[in-house]
Protein backbone atom coordinates (compact mmCIF):
# COMPACT_ATOMS: atom_id res chain seq x y z
CA UNK A 1 0.00 0.00 0.00
CA UNK A 2 2.83 2.39 0.94
CA UNK A 3 4.71 1.50 -2.27
CA UNK A 4 1.59 2.19 -4.35
CA UNK A 5 1.14 5.59 -2.64
CA UNK A 6 4.76 6.58 -3.32
CA UNK A 7 4.50 5.55 -6.97
CA UNK A 8 1.24 7.49 -7.34
CA UNK A 9 2.82 10.63 -5.82
CA UNK A 10 5.82 10.30 -8.12
CA UNK A 11 3.59 10.07 -11.21
CA UNK A 12 1.55 13.09 -10.11
CA UNK A 13 4.66 15.18 -9.45
CA UNK A 14 6.10 14.18 -12.82
CA UNK A 15 2.83 15.15 -14.53
CA UNK A 16 2.88 18.55 -12.82
CA UNK A 17 6.49 19.06 -13.91
CA UNK A 18 5.65 18.23 -17.54
CA UNK A 19 2.68 20.62 -17.42
CA UNK A 20 4.88 23.39 -16.02
CA UNK A 21 7.46 22.84 -18.77
CA UNK A 22 4.70 22.94 -21.39
CA UNK A 23 3.41 26.25 -20.01
CA UNK A 24 6.94 27.66 -19.94
CA UNK A 25 7.56 26.55 -23.51
CA UNK A 26 4.34 28.13 -24.71
CA UNK A 27 5.32 31.42 -23.07
CA UNK A 28 8.87 31.52 -24.39
CA UNK A 29 7.76 30.57 -27.90
CA UNK A 30 6.31 34.10 -28.34
CA UNK A 31 2.77 32.90 -28.92
CA UNK A 32 1.35 35.17 -26.24
CA UNK A 33 3.11 38.24 -27.67
CA UNK A 34 1.83 37.35 -31.14
CA UNK A 35 -1.76 37.19 -29.89
CA UNK A 36 -1.38 40.63 -28.32
CA UNK A 37 -0.10 42.13 -31.56
CA UNK A 38 3.45 42.63 -30.32
CA UNK A 39 5.02 41.14 -33.44
CA UNK A 40 8.54 42.40 -32.70
CA UNK A 41 8.65 40.79 -29.27
CA UNK A 42 7.03 37.63 -30.64
CA UNK A 43 9.87 37.30 -33.16
CA UNK A 44 12.55 37.87 -30.52
CA UNK A 45 11.07 35.26 -28.18
CA UNK A 46 10.70 32.72 -30.96
CA UNK A 47 14.25 33.30 -32.24
CA UNK A 48 15.68 32.99 -28.74
CA UNK A 49 13.80 29.75 -28.18
CA UNK A 50 15.03 28.36 -31.50
CA UNK A 51 18.57 29.28 -30.55
CA UNK A 52 18.21 26.86 -27.63
CA UNK A 53 16.11 24.28 -29.47
CA UNK A 54 16.32 24.59 -33.31
CA UNK A 55 13.39 22.19 -33.82
CA UNK A 56 10.93 23.75 -31.38
CA UNK A 57 7.67 23.47 -33.30
CA UNK A 58 5.65 26.26 -31.69
CA UNK A 59 8.49 28.73 -32.02
CA UNK A 60 8.90 27.92 -35.69
CA UNK A 61 5.20 28.52 -36.21
CA UNK A 62 5.27 31.80 -34.26
CA UNK A 63 8.33 33.04 -36.16
CA UNK A 64 6.80 32.19 -39.54
CA UNK A 65 3.56 33.96 -38.61
CA UNK A 66 5.01 37.06 -36.94
CA UNK A 67 8.20 37.98 -38.80
CA UNK A 68 6.72 39.61 -41.89
CA UNK A 69 4.07 41.33 -39.79
CA UNK A 70 6.81 42.76 -37.59
CA UNK A 71 8.77 44.02 -40.61
CA UNK A 72 5.66 45.52 -42.23
CA UNK A 73 4.60 47.22 -39.00
CA UNK A 74 8.04 48.76 -38.33
CA UNK A 75 8.53 49.84 -41.96
CA UNK A 76 5.07 51.43 -42.09
CA UNK A 77 5.61 53.19 -38.77
CA UNK A 78 8.95 54.56 -39.97
CA UNK A 79 7.42 55.90 -43.18
CA UNK A 80 4.49 57.41 -41.27
CA UNK A 81 6.90 59.12 -38.89
CA UNK A 82 8.91 60.55 -41.80
CA UNK A 83 5.76 61.80 -43.54
CA UNK A 84 4.44 63.48 -40.38
CA UNK A 85 5.13 66.89 -38.93
CA UNK A 86 5.98 65.43 -35.53
CA UNK A 87 8.94 66.68 -33.56
CA UNK A 88 11.97 64.39 -33.88
CA UNK A 89 10.28 62.30 -36.56
CA UNK A 90 13.63 61.17 -37.97
CA UNK A 91 14.77 60.05 -34.54
CA UNK A 92 11.60 57.95 -34.20
CA UNK A 93 12.24 56.41 -37.62
CA UNK A 94 15.77 55.52 -36.48
CA UNK A 95 14.25 53.44 -33.68
CA UNK A 96 12.10 51.49 -36.15
CA UNK A 97 14.97 50.72 -38.53
CA UNK A 98 17.24 49.72 -35.64
CA UNK A 99 14.59 47.20 -34.57
CA UNK A 100 14.43 45.74 -38.08
CA UNK A 101 18.21 45.40 -38.13
CA UNK A 102 18.18 43.82 -34.68
CA UNK A 103 15.77 41.14 -35.93
CA UNK A 104 18.11 40.60 -38.89
CA UNK A 105 21.12 40.03 -36.64
CA UNK A 106 19.18 37.85 -34.18
CA UNK A 107 17.93 35.54 -36.94
CA UNK A 108 21.37 35.31 -38.56
CA UNK A 109 22.82 34.02 -35.29
CA UNK A 110 20.10 31.43 -34.73
CA UNK A 111 20.41 28.43 -37.09
CA UNK A 112 16.93 27.23 -36.18
CA UNK A 113 15.43 30.65 -37.00
CA UNK A 114 17.43 30.92 -40.21
CA UNK A 115 15.75 27.76 -41.48
CA UNK A 116 12.36 29.46 -41.08
CA UNK A 117 13.46 32.89 -42.38
CA UNK A 118 16.36 32.16 -44.77
CA UNK A 119 16.54 35.76 -46.07
CA UNK A 120 15.90 38.20 -43.22
CA UNK A 121 15.48 41.85 -44.15
CA UNK A 122 17.93 44.58 -43.13
CA UNK A 123 17.67 48.36 -43.40
CA UNK A 124 21.28 49.42 -42.91
CA UNK A 125 21.29 51.79 -45.90
CA UNK A 126 18.01 53.36 -44.84
CA UNK A 127 19.24 53.59 -41.26
CA UNK A 128 22.33 55.54 -42.32
CA UNK A 129 20.16 58.03 -44.21
CA UNK A 130 17.65 58.58 -41.40
CA UNK A 131 20.43 58.81 -38.81
CA UNK A 132 21.99 61.70 -40.74
CA UNK A 133 18.63 63.45 -40.92
CA UNK A 134 17.98 62.70 -37.23
CA UNK A 135 21.40 64.18 -36.39
CA UNK A 136 20.45 67.36 -38.26
CA UNK A 137 17.04 67.39 -36.60
CA UNK A 138 18.39 67.13 -33.06
CA UNK A 139 21.22 69.59 -33.83
CA UNK A 140 18.79 72.26 -35.03
CA UNK A 141 16.55 71.69 -32.02
CA UNK A 142 19.58 72.08 -29.74
CA UNK A 143 20.48 75.40 -31.39
CA UNK A 144 16.96 76.71 -30.71
CA UNK A 145 17.30 75.78 -27.03
CA UNK A 146 20.69 77.49 -26.86
CA UNK A 147 19.14 80.70 -28.16
CA UNK A 148 16.73 80.79 -25.21
CA UNK A 149 19.74 81.51 -22.99
CA UNK A 150 18.64 79.80 -19.76
CA UNK A 151 20.35 77.10 -17.70
CA UNK A 152 17.53 74.62 -18.16
CA UNK A 153 17.42 75.18 -21.92
CA UNK A 154 21.20 74.84 -22.09
CA UNK A 155 20.82 71.44 -20.38
CA UNK A 156 18.31 70.35 -23.00
CA UNK A 157 20.64 71.60 -25.72
CA UNK A 158 23.55 69.64 -24.24
CA UNK A 159 21.70 66.33 -24.36
CA UNK A 160 20.46 67.02 -27.90
CA UNK A 161 23.97 67.89 -29.13
CA UNK A 162 25.14 64.70 -27.44
CA UNK A 163 22.47 62.72 -29.25
CA UNK A 164 23.27 64.39 -32.56
CA UNK A 165 26.90 63.38 -32.20
CA UNK A 166 25.96 59.78 -31.35
CA UNK A 167 23.68 59.57 -34.39
CA UNK A 168 26.37 60.92 -36.68
CA UNK A 169 29.78 61.17 -34.99
CA UNK A 170 31.35 64.59 -35.50
CA UNK A 171 28.21 66.03 -37.09
CA UNK A 172 28.91 69.70 -37.79
CA UNK A 173 30.14 71.32 -34.55
CA UNK A 174 28.19 68.99 -32.25
CA UNK A 175 31.23 68.26 -30.05
CA UNK A 176 32.14 71.93 -29.64
CA UNK A 177 28.51 72.90 -29.07
CA UNK A 178 28.17 70.12 -26.53
CA UNK A 179 30.99 71.66 -24.51
CA UNK A 180 29.57 75.16 -24.86
CA UNK A 181 26.05 74.15 -23.86
CA UNK A 182 27.37 72.24 -20.86
CA UNK A 183 29.37 75.28 -19.77
CA UNK A 184 26.26 77.47 -20.12
CA UNK A 185 24.19 74.93 -18.17
CA UNK A 186 26.72 74.53 -15.37
CA UNK A 187 26.07 76.27 -12.06
CA UNK A 188 29.29 78.01 -11.16
CA UNK A 189 29.88 78.12 -7.42
CA UNK A 190 32.82 79.93 -5.84
CA UNK A 191 34.01 78.59 -2.49
CA UNK A 192 35.19 81.46 -0.33
CA UNK A 193 38.38 80.89 1.69
CA UNK A 194 37.69 79.73 5.23
CA UNK A 195 39.01 81.55 8.26
CA UNK A 196 41.78 79.57 9.93
CA UNK A 197 40.78 77.85 13.15
CA UNK A 198 42.70 76.58 16.14
CA UNK A 199 41.71 72.97 15.38
CA UNK A 200 43.34 73.08 11.93
CA UNK A 201 40.09 71.89 10.35
CA UNK A 202 40.07 72.22 6.56
CA UNK A 203 36.80 71.41 4.79
CA UNK A 204 37.78 72.45 1.28
CA UNK A 205 38.74 68.88 0.22
CA UNK A 206 35.24 67.79 1.26
CA UNK A 207 33.51 70.55 -0.70
CA UNK A 208 35.56 70.01 -3.85
CA UNK A 209 35.13 66.25 -3.50
CA UNK A 210 31.35 66.51 -3.77
CA UNK A 211 30.00 65.71 -7.24
CA UNK A 212 26.20 66.09 -7.03
CA UNK A 213 25.65 66.17 -10.80
CA UNK A 214 27.45 67.10 -14.01
CA UNK A 215 25.94 70.58 -14.12
CA UNK A 216 27.48 71.94 -10.89
CA UNK A 217 31.11 73.01 -10.58
CA UNK A 218 32.97 74.43 -7.59
CA UNK A 219 35.77 76.98 -8.03
CA UNK A 220 38.27 78.59 -5.73
CA UNK A 221 38.44 82.38 -6.23
CA UNK A 222 41.75 81.89 -8.05
CA UNK A 223 40.30 79.22 -10.34
CA UNK A 224 37.33 81.46 -11.15
CA UNK A 225 39.71 84.27 -12.03
CA UNK A 226 41.94 82.03 -14.16
CA UNK A 227 38.89 80.65 -15.98
CA UNK A 228 37.79 84.19 -16.77
CA UNK A 229 34.29 83.62 -15.45
CA UNK A 230 32.06 86.51 -16.38
CA UNK A 231 29.21 85.15 -14.31
CA UNK A 232 29.23 83.49 -10.92
CA UNK A 233 26.00 81.93 -9.73
CA UNK A 234 26.59 81.21 -6.06
CA UNK A 235 29.04 81.59 -3.20
CA UNK A 236 29.73 79.02 -0.48
CA UNK A 237 31.14 80.07 2.87
CA UNK A 238 31.91 77.75 5.76
CA UNK A 239 32.37 78.93 9.32
CA UNK A 240 33.85 76.76 12.08
CA UNK A 241 31.84 77.66 15.18
CA UNK A 242 33.88 75.74 17.70
CA UNK A 243 34.75 72.50 19.38
CA UNK A 244 34.60 71.48 23.02
CA UNK A 245 35.32 68.43 25.14
CA UNK A 246 33.95 67.64 28.54
CA UNK A 247 36.19 66.78 31.44
CA UNK A 248 36.37 63.05 32.17
CA UNK A 249 33.51 61.93 34.39
CA UNK A 250 33.86 58.72 36.40
CA UNK A 251 31.02 56.73 37.89
CA UNK A 252 31.32 53.60 39.94
CA UNK A 253 29.09 50.71 40.90
CA UNK A 254 29.62 47.85 43.32
CA UNK A 255 28.27 44.32 43.18
CA UNK A 256 28.68 41.29 45.42
CA UNK A 257 28.33 37.71 44.29
CA UNK A 258 28.08 34.30 45.92
CA UNK A 259 28.36 30.88 44.36
CA UNK A 260 29.03 27.24 45.19
CA UNK A 261 31.80 25.34 43.48
CA UNK A 262 32.68 21.67 43.53
CA UNK A 263 35.90 21.08 45.49
CA UNK A 264 35.90 17.36 46.17
CA UNK A 265 33.91 14.12 46.23
CA UNK A 266 33.03 11.76 49.05
CA UNK A 267 31.66 8.22 49.08
CA UNK A 268 28.41 7.60 50.95
CA UNK A 269 26.83 4.14 50.90
CA UNK A 270 29.02 3.26 47.94
CA UNK A 271 28.04 6.34 45.92
CA UNK A 272 30.23 9.32 45.10
CA UNK A 273 28.71 12.62 46.18
CA UNK A 274 30.18 16.00 45.19
CA UNK A 275 31.38 18.29 47.91
CA UNK A 276 30.66 22.02 47.38
CA UNK A 277 32.21 25.06 48.94
CA UNK A 278 30.54 28.46 49.16
CA UNK A 279 32.57 31.31 47.74
CA UNK A 280 31.98 35.04 47.54
CA UNK A 281 33.54 37.95 45.75
CA UNK A 282 32.85 41.59 45.03
CA UNK A 283 33.66 43.97 42.18
CA UNK A 284 33.75 47.73 42.00
CA UNK A 285 33.32 48.82 38.39
CA UNK A 286 34.44 52.26 37.21
CA UNK A 287 33.25 53.89 33.99
CA UNK A 288 35.00 56.90 32.51
CA UNK A 289 33.20 59.01 29.91
CA UNK A 290 34.22 62.01 27.80
CA UNK A 291 31.86 63.77 25.38
CA UNK A 292 32.53 66.32 22.67
CA UNK A 293 30.64 68.74 20.45
CA UNK A 294 31.81 70.38 17.26
CA UNK A 295 29.83 72.51 14.84
CA UNK A 296 30.16 74.39 11.57
CA UNK A 297 27.73 76.59 9.65
CA UNK A 298 27.20 76.25 5.91
CA UNK A 299 26.23 79.42 4.06
CA UNK A 300 25.16 79.39 0.40
CA UNK A 301 24.37 82.74 -1.20
CA UNK A 302 23.00 83.72 -4.61
CA UNK A 303 25.66 85.78 -6.35
CA UNK A 304 23.21 88.04 -8.18
CA UNK A 305 20.50 88.76 -5.61
CA UNK A 306 22.75 88.24 -2.55
CA UNK A 307 19.89 86.21 -1.07
CA UNK A 308 20.96 83.57 1.43
CA UNK A 309 19.88 80.20 0.03
CA UNK A 310 21.21 78.08 2.86
CA UNK A 311 22.18 78.84 6.42
CA UNK A 312 22.43 75.68 8.47
CA UNK A 313 24.46 74.54 11.41
CA UNK A 314 25.98 71.07 11.21
CA UNK A 315 26.70 69.48 14.58
CA UNK A 316 28.85 66.51 15.53
CA UNK A 317 28.40 65.05 19.00
CA UNK A 318 30.75 62.25 19.92
CA UNK A 319 31.57 60.24 23.01
CA UNK A 320 34.32 58.03 24.39
CA UNK A 321 33.75 55.55 27.22
CA UNK A 322 35.82 52.82 28.84
CA UNK A 323 35.65 50.69 32.00
CA UNK A 324 37.91 49.05 34.57
CA UNK A 325 37.38 47.37 37.94
CA UNK A 326 38.88 46.29 41.24
CA UNK A 327 37.89 42.92 42.63
CA UNK A 328 38.11 41.36 46.10
CA UNK A 329 37.34 37.92 47.46
CA UNK A 330 37.17 34.87 45.24
CA UNK A 331 36.93 36.09 41.64
CA UNK A 332 35.36 32.79 40.57
CA UNK A 333 32.12 34.00 42.11
CA UNK A 334 32.02 37.01 39.75
CA UNK A 335 30.31 36.43 36.35
CA UNK A 336 32.87 35.91 33.62
CA UNK A 337 31.64 38.84 31.48
CA UNK A 338 32.35 41.20 34.36
CA UNK A 339 35.35 39.37 35.78
CA UNK A 340 37.48 40.26 32.75
CA UNK A 341 37.60 43.85 34.02
CA UNK A 342 39.31 42.78 37.23
CA UNK A 343 42.83 44.12 37.36
CA UNK A 344 42.41 46.36 34.31
CA UNK A 345 44.12 49.69 34.87
CA UNK A 346 42.36 53.00 34.51
CA UNK A 347 42.29 53.74 30.73
CA UNK A 348 43.15 57.01 29.02
CA UNK A 349 41.64 58.25 25.77
CA UNK A 350 44.08 58.61 22.88
CA UNK A 351 45.13 62.19 22.26
CA UNK A 352 42.80 64.09 19.88
CA UNK A 353 40.64 60.98 19.41
CA UNK A 354 37.31 62.82 19.78
CA UNK A 355 38.63 65.78 17.80
CA UNK A 356 39.32 63.45 14.87
CA UNK A 357 35.99 61.67 15.20
CA UNK A 358 34.15 65.00 15.22
CA UNK A 359 35.94 66.12 12.05
CA UNK A 360 35.00 62.89 10.27
CA UNK A 361 31.39 63.28 11.35
CA UNK A 362 31.28 66.88 10.13
CA UNK A 363 32.94 65.87 6.85
CA UNK A 364 30.17 63.36 6.20
CA UNK A 365 27.39 65.75 7.18
CA UNK A 366 28.81 68.53 5.03
CA UNK A 367 29.16 66.25 2.00
CA UNK A 368 25.59 65.02 2.44
CA UNK A 369 24.23 68.55 2.89
CA UNK A 370 25.93 69.76 -0.32
CA UNK A 371 24.82 66.68 -2.26
CA UNK A 372 21.21 67.14 -1.17
CA UNK A 373 21.24 70.85 -1.93
CA UNK A 374 22.76 70.63 -5.41
CA UNK A 375 21.17 67.37 -6.50
CA UNK A 376 18.26 69.19 -8.16
CA UNK A 377 20.48 71.61 -10.06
Amino acid sequence: MILYFEQSMTIRLFTLFISAVAVLNSCTSGKSALKQGDYYDAVLQAVNRLRQNPDHKKSREVLAASYQMAIDYLETDAQNQIASNANFKWRNAVGDYEKINNLYEQIRTSPGALKVIPKPVNKYKELTDVKNKAAEETYEAAILYMLKNTREDAKRAYFLFQESNSLSPGYRESVEMMEQSKFNATLKVVVEPAVRNSYDWNFEPVIFGVDPNQFVKFYTPRQAQDAGLTQIDQFIRLVVNGYSESKPSVTKSEAKYQDSIKVDEKTVNGQKIPVYEKISGSIVTFEKKITSRGSITLFIKDANSQVELRNSELIAEEGWVDRWATCTGDQRAIPQTTRKLCGVKEPSMAQNYLLGQSKKNLDNKLAQALTNFYDSY
